[in-house]
């Protein structure tokens, strides 16, 4: 519950700061002219980069906690993939393209 509280916080307020809606359905939880971002508790980091598989431009894992982002940083290294803390800063930019 209180992961799923987390999520949502996280995901709202990095929507709020990108100017889009959070998508809570299926797909990527945050879609912008900007970036793609999915929102990771430490339990679920792992299952990020398959699911940011095939979208085009700058994709970032987001953590929800200070755990989370380390994991997402060991989880990302030498691809292509960034990383947001829950704040919606980056914490390691992404190579993609626009």
């Amino acid at each position: 519950m209180a992961g799923e509280r987390s999520h949502k916080t996280t995901a709202n307020r990095i929507a709020q700061k990108y100017g889009v809606q959070y998508n809570n359905g299926e797909g990527v939880d945050i879609r912008s002219s900007r970036a793609t971002v999915e929102v990771e508790t430490l339990d679920t980091v792992a299952e990020a980069p398959s699911q940011l598989r095939g979208y085009r431009g700058p994709v970032y894992i987001a953590g929800t906690s200070k755990g989370a982002v380390e994991k997402a940083l060991e989880t990302t290294k030498r691809t292509t993939i960034g990383v947001m803390d829950n704040q919606g800063n980056i914490v390691k930019r992404s190579t993609r393209k626009r």
